[in-house]
């Protein structure tokens, strides 16, 4: 095992540790214990990637700032517990997930290439959009709690508007992905391609 990933693992032990107090904010003295040693863990990942070279190391360097940026949210939802919080823990992961998987599809050329971020860019949409699901359902139940039954419709009504709402953009995301892949082909068979993947993801 790589010393980046004998570093990651120690760190994912403490990140573990610091989630599972998220019900019991941590005192200002535990976060700035916990910020030096996110800071310390940052420090030792980028210092395993020096050795390496070209993509290789791009996408350890990705994955160093991406697990920095991760565990910066995840300690500022345990020290000050929130819907808003846990909405951008969600929102960093999706948005990391994506800068790590678009380093990766550096290796690749060409068409596999052009997939391969439209499918990273697809993935994020859709870890967005479930983030944003979440929060806006979490919101609008908090708000409900203890009112009215027309509260509480209210609530649900949001929920499912917010649900819709990410269903169309996960769908238009797949849609560019597939509508990616039949680039590689020509004439009335890529015309098919195309106008199968319409149908299927809902943008005729």
């Amino acid at each position: 095992m790589t010393s980046f990933k004998l570093t990651l693992a120690a760190s994912l032990v403490f990140l573990a540790g610091a989630a599972s107090a998220a019900d019991t904010p941590l005192s200002k003295a535990d976060y700035n214990v916990h910020k030096t040693a996110i800071a310390t863990q940052y420090t030792a990942d980028k210092a395993a990637c020096k050795p390496m070279a070209g993509n290789t190391k791009d996408i350890c360097m990705a994955q160093a700032k991406g697990h920095h940026k991760v565990a910066m949210a995840e300690l500022e939802a345990s020290y000050k517990p929130s819907t808003a919080h846990s909405y951008d823990v969600r929102m960093t992961k999706a948005s990391t997930a994506y800068d790590i998987a678009k380093e990766k599809c550096d290796d690749l050329a060409g068409n596999p290439k052009d997939v391969c971020r439209k499918q990273a860019k697809s993935d994020r949409v859709a870890a967005e959009a479930s983030a944003k699901v979440s929060e806006v359902t979490t919101d609008a139940n908090a708000t409900a709690a203890g009112k009215t039954r027309d509260a509480n419709a209210e609530a649900q009504k949001a929920g499912k508007e917010a649900r819709k709402d990410a269903s169309a953009n996960e769908r238009e995301a797949a849609y560019a992905v597939a509508k990616e892949k039949c680039d590689v082909l020509a004439g009335p068979t890529k015309d098919a391609c195309v106008q199968d993947a319409k149908v299927k993801y809902g943008q005729q």
